[in-house]
């Protein structure tokens, strides 16, 4: 158990890619980057559907659409921006699971939302935002290892965990607790959802490279 808030590093299986640029990947290389990115929006899509509140990173974007007019997609983008600006001081390099990131998960959150129903009861509505949690931590741990580029928010977390060689589990918890802190301050929206993710997406990505690691 001790072992998740130890991880440090992105571990390397045998289907992972050499590295991020790789414009030609193994067929079971991108195979494990979409599954992970399937199930990354998948989670995001159950959680809005919990309707026990928002993502982290939603609730700054609606905190900036709140001071600045924005609207919510507006925001998002110009949050991706900064973030992607980041990247340069954190030595991070982008690839094709990069650009695959922000079209995958868009799509699949979409269909999630489109197919499944928000349950009535409040009970369920909480487990499924554990459920949501569970499934972004899976989703990431299985396509940060295929190794061909982060997306935004993970470049962002495993940038500064290569940096300051912080556990990853603390470095994303660290993250998401600062996007909610700002975004409320912002006038954002939050809710317990919010905060299991927030406290619980960390953790969850440490697992799931542990677990995914020793398959």
């Amino acid at each position: 158990m001790l072992e998740v808030f130890k991880i440090n590093k992105i571990p390397k299986k045998k289907w992972s890619s050499e590295y991020a640029l790789n414009t030609k990947p193994r067929l079971s290389t991108f195979f494990f980057l979409c599954l992970g990115l399937f199930l990354f929006g998948l989670g995001e899509g159950l959680l809005l559907l919990s309707t026990t509140g928002n993502s982290p990173w939603s609730v700054l974007a609606e905190g900036i659409s709140n001071l600045s007019g924005f609207t919510i997609g507006a925001s998002t983008f110009f949050i991706s921006i900064c973030v992607l600006f980041l990247w340069f001081f954190l030595s991070q390099k982008p690839g094709i699971g990069t650009l695959m990131n922000i079209i995958i998960i868009a799509v699949v959150i979409d269909l999630t939302l489109n197919t499944f129903e928000s349950p009535s009861s409040v009970f369920f509505q909480y487990i499924l935002s554990i459920v949501s949690v569970l499934l972004v931590g899976l989703g990431s741990g299985i396509y940060l290892i295929s190794n061909l580029g982060p997306g935004p928010r993970d470049g962002l977390m495993t940038g500064l965990t290569r940096v300051t060689n912080f556990p990853i589990a603390f470095v994303r918890a660290s993250i998401e607790i600062s996007a909610v802190l700002i975004g409320w301050y912002l006038g954002g929206t939050v809710g317990l959802g919010t905060l299991i993710f927030a406290l619980g997406i960390g953790p969850a990505v440490a697992a799931s490279l542990l677990v995914v690691n020793r398959i």
